[in-house]
């Protein structure tokens, strides 16, 4: 009766550690930490963008042809970084993952000892710590997923997830490329630009909040701090737009 109890809890656990080492449930969320990359991205780049157009040519039109170039040319660019990022991250993953198997095969007594070591610094000790050795190591694929994610603090990704990260990242970066532009479709030059800092400052004070709100840290003091970070950046791209300002033709 021990025993079969014993080979139940031995298959639980296996079945539990492959459960997280190939699943993520969080990773099927909608990615906030994605849509805020390129969202605020394309708001601070594209606003120092017309700013330094606006502040050299004072032309409302090349402002605007200016920012939608700019708009475009970043959601695509940021789109292609997260899509090349999340793949080398995966083929990282995969390429530690591949070491690890070749340890354990090559030199398990000494990988058997390193699952002890990162267990008795959890605390466990004696028989117990025994029994969670030997379980972990009675299966190659947990032993793997647990050295993974105990000694290399990695995660699985899905290569899959590239396309989906490239896609979430790029629309992000449109969308918040176009908020700046807005008051320049409606508004006189010189009110544009103060309206295209503000609404830029205030959009990247909600985002600093809410990301503070949802993870940690204060909301207030992180939306005041993302937005002075990001309107003194664009407006770095105003001060060179006034220093290489075009004369105006008669």
């Amino acid at each position: 009766m021990k025993s079969n109890k014993y080979l139940q809890n031995h298959k639980l656990v296996e079945k539990e550690f492959l459960h997280h080492s190939n699943q993520d449930p969080h990773k099927k969320q909608w990615n906030l930490s994605e849509v805020i990359l390129g969202g605020q991205d394309g708001l601070v780049n594209v606003l120092g963008v017309i700013l330094g157009v606006a502040a050299a040519t004072s032309d409302v039109r090349v402002v605007i042809v200016a920012g939608l170039a700019a708009t475009f040319a970043e959601s695509i660019s940021m789109g292609a970084v997260a899509y090349t990022s999340s793949r080398a991250s995966a083929d990282f993953y995969e390429s530690e993952r591949e070491r690890e198997y070749r340890h354990i095969r090559n030199v398990p007594n000494l990988e058997k000892d390193e699952i002890r070591k990162i267990y008795q610094e959890k605390g466990f000790e004696g028989v117990l710590l025994e029994r969670i050795v030997d379980t972990i190591t009675a299966n190659e694929d947990v032993w793997v997923a647990v050295m993974m994610a105990e000694e290399h603090k990695l995660s699985p990704l899905d290569r899959n997830s590239a396309l989906r990260s490239a896609i979430i990242v790029g629309i992000s970066a449109l969308v918040g490329s176009l908020i700046p532009l807005l008051p320049f479709t409606f508004l006189p030059l010189g009110w544009s630009m103060i309206s295209a800092v503000l609404l830029t400052a205030i959009v990247l004070f909600i985002v600093g909040a809410y990301k503070a709100k949802i993870t940690v840290g204060k909301p207030v003091r992180s939306g005041f701090e993302i937005a002075l970070i990001g309107t003194v950046s664009a407006l770095a791209g105003y001060a060179v737009g006034a220093l290489l300002k075009i004369p105006v033709t008669p």
